[in-house]
């Protein structure tokens, strides 16, 4: 229905502790795929909490950006890998299309945090960060959902790397 569009602006910073921290446990060795990962320590979940906080408040004030017409203010602060996948005023443009055709902000609600890592080559490789909310625009029956992707790059500061409204 939508397209995906890359963008990415530095408004996170995130320790590196964090991420080492929140990362799944090594993929189990040949012959133990069926043993089942260590639990999380309290730490651990602790420090998840903290950063999927930082990450949603980030997200919101991405979101609010977009809302404002801001679009080319959080392209500027793009990653280098983002910045080579789209130009910013392909960026502008598509979000500029996508946000009329459903309408104006009626309501957004945070639906879900996760994460993922990239090594297939489809987006630059690494750890990202993906917040969705369910966003009820004026046009549309139905909350779409919109998400927002952080990857983390080489300087360990987060930054946004894709908006999507689907």
């Amino acid at each position: 229905m939508f397209k995906q569009i890359a963008l990415s602006a530095a408004l996170l910073a995130a320790p590196a502790a964090l991420l080492a921290q929140s990362q799944p446990a090594a993929t189990p060795a040949a012959g133990q795929a069926n043993q089942a990962a260590p639990a999380l320590t309290p730490q651990q979940l602790a420090a998840i909490k903290q950063q999927n906080e930082a990450m949603a408040q980030g997200a919101a004030r991405v979101a609010q950006m977009i809302d404002q017409g801001q679009a080319g203010q959080v392209w500027d602060g793009a990653s280098s890998g983002t910045k080579q996948v789209v130009a910013r005023d392909s960026f502008v443009k598509q979000i500029a299309a996508d946000r009329a055709q459903v309408g104006k902000l009626v309501s957004r609600k945070l639906a879900a945090i996760s994460r993922s890592q990239s090594t297939d080559g489809r987006a630059p490789a690494g750890i990202y960060i993906n917040v969705s909310f369910a966003t009820q625009f004026a046009n549309e029956k139905q909350p779409v959902r919109e998400l927002i992707s952080f990857h983390l790059d080489s300087d360990k500061t987060w930054r946004v790397s894709g908006y999507t409204l689907r």
